[in-house]
């Protein structure tokens, strides 16, 4: 009988060593993309005359409508 007990010789043991490095790996990959998504540059707002032209093409608003509302908003 074989009391030497060891964890992490064996086909256990090499599985559980690989399964460690698989679990860091992912858990590395995952911190990267946490921080890539914080550090991304934001997109600027649209200015008012860009959502007046979208708006616009769309179809929710006329020419007549367009151009008085355009008036206002450039100097």
């Amino acid at each position: 009988m074989n009391w030497n007990f060891e964890p992490f010789h064996g086909d256990l043991g090499d599985g559980m060593m690989v399964g460690m490095w698989v679990f860091w790996l992912i858990m590395l990959i995952a911190i990267i993309f946490i921080i890539k998504q914080f550090m991304a540059p934001s997109k600027p707002p649209e200015s008012a005359l860009e959502l007046l032209e979208k708006r616009y093409a769309k179809g929710e608003i006329n020419k007549d409508e367009f151009e008085e509302i355009k008036k206002t908003l450039l100097p």
